[in-house]
């Protein structure tokens, strides 16, 4: 730093240069210095979560008498400013530092004494007051806890019901279509648009409930339970008494923890709810990747569907367009599926009283959740929403398809069905034609047995019987 562009600052350890115009001080300033590992920093819902916390803190320790009426109004006043993202600059530190996120909890504790000593005209220390009652351990859990709640309810959960509803939307406008089903990528049954659409809501709507079971563990706050799970330097009221005020605050049904041990030293809640955007990123690729085999060609391949036209699709090939939202869309999916893995063995990381990967638990499981949610409202908006129909095509397609002679297997038999696909497939002849010379039945009877729709939905044909 040039001579004029820092201030001396002193911690426990001695003296350092701090930025003059930083509203952080000392320690913050250490682990700026000690990890420069990545430009990964904390996202704007946890910055949230942590003003959220600090404030609900000093209300409560006013609250219990221990903090006097002026100070708990300033550090509130500031942290609400912090909640609401007017100091996000101020929040420096690398994802990759202490596992136990000390680091960004005395950024903040150090930020918010600046901002409440300037507010209040005195001093208002770091540790003393703008932690009063907490540590690391429990905050940093909290917010964890706290910060990827309020991102599902906020972000993911409604993103992922207008991608429901959209799903609904499109299979209903397209119950008419029936197209060949296809197991194995090998031609199959027919089915009906709306049954292949609805199949994708179904999914949707269990990964919402998936989503929606994991949050009760996700509610329960570590706060309270300070350094190592005793509450020591906490009162015993604290705990309840934070975790009420920022469920008055957010909306949220929060509770303090069943269990601070656990709270602090596991991050079992983080994990499952990690698991479950991982299912959902699952369901995701599987519906991305049906688009864009619907998708294909439009000549060589399927050509069933055509998505939007959103943009050129190559730098040499004039006309090319290609699925880029469903492309964009599995490498949301894989990010996702990447990021769990490293959630998972972060969760294994309680090393006795303490889990020591919090800030990388929290960086991936929040990254994760705001993918997942920008991730289904484009899939809904700019693919499932605008994609047509090729009806034609498609229905060319289901009247060549050999394997509708599975409908004939409770008249004719296996043996007698398979020949008759063979032979069709064989010649190029319908599998009508080739069914009038190798068996009994009549025009008429072959119409309403292999008609494509009314096999679309299951079960014996009425009229059908026997099986020679």
């Amino acid at each position: 730093m040039a001579e004029q562009a820092y201030r001396i600052e002193r911690d426990s350890m001695g003296e350092i240069k701090v930025p003059a115009n930083a509203l952080y001080g000392a320690q913050t300033q250490r682990a700026v210095e000690n990890f420069p590992v990545s430009d990964l920093r904390f996202p704007r819902t946890f910055i949230r979560a942590l003003g959220l916390i600090k404030g609900a803190a000093a209300a409560v320790n006013h609250d219990l008498g221990l903090m006097e009426a002026e100070m708990a109004e300033a550090i509130q006043a500031v942290a609400k400013q912090v909640a609401d993202g007017e100091y996000d600059d101020q929040f420096v530190l690398d994802i990759f530092q202490t596992g136990s996120g000390t680091s960004t909890n005395m950024n903040a504790n150090e930020v918010l004494a600046a901002l409440a000593t300037a507010k209040l005209g005195r001093k208002v220390h770091q540790n003393d007051h703008v932690n009063m009652s907490q540590s690391s351990n429990d905050v940093i859990p909290t917010a964890i806890h706290l910060s990827a709640y309020l991102a599902v309810h906020d972000e993911l959960l409604p993103a992922l019901s207008h991608l429901h509803k959209t799903l609904v939307d499109k299979a209903a406008a397209t119950d008419h279509v029936v197209t060949t089903g296809r197991t194995h990528l090998m031609d199959a049954m027919p089915v009906r648009y709306s049954q292949i659409i609805g199949g994708w809501a179904s999914q949707i709507k269990h990964g919402i409930e998936r989503i929606q079971a994991s949050l009760p563990r996700l509610a329960e706050l570590a706060q309270g339970g300070t350094a190592v799970g005793t509450g020591i330097n906490a009162h015993p009221e604290f705990g309840r008494r934070i975790a009420a005020k920022l469920a008055e605050w957010t909306g949220l049904p929060l509770v303090t923890s069943s269990n601070y041990f656990e709270s602090l030293s596991m991050q079992d809640a983080a994990v499952e709810l990690s698991g479950q955007l991982n299912t959902l990123a699952a369901s995701l690729m599987k519906i991305a990747n049906d688009l864009r085999w619907m998708n294909s060609g439009p000549i060589a391949g399927l050509g069933e569907i055509a998505l939007p036209a959103l943009q050129p699709g190559s730098s040499i090939m004039p006309g090319k367009v290609n699925p880029v939202i469903p492309e964009s869309v599995t490498m949301v999916c894989a990010q996702v599926i990447g990021n769990h893995v490293t959630i998972t063995i972060g969760g294994q990381s309680g090393n006795f009283q303490l889990n020591v990967m919090l800030p990388v638990i929290a960086y991936n499981l929040l990254q994760s959740i705001s993918l997942l949610a920008s991730g289904s409202r484009i899939l809904a908006d700019s693919a499932i929403a605008g994609f047509t129909v090729n009806e034609e095509r498609i229905a060319s397609l289901v009247g060549r398809n050999p394997i509708l002679v599975t409908a004939l297997n409770p008249v004719i038999g296996y043996e007698k069905g398979a020949k008759i696909a063979k032979r069709s497939y064989a010649e190029g002849r319908s599998l009508k034609e080739i069914a009038l010379e190798e068996t009994d039945l009549s025009s008429e009877e072959l119409d309403r047995i292999l008609d494509p729709r009314a096999l679309t939905e299951g079960g014996i044909r009425e009229g059908v019987s026997g099986g020679g």
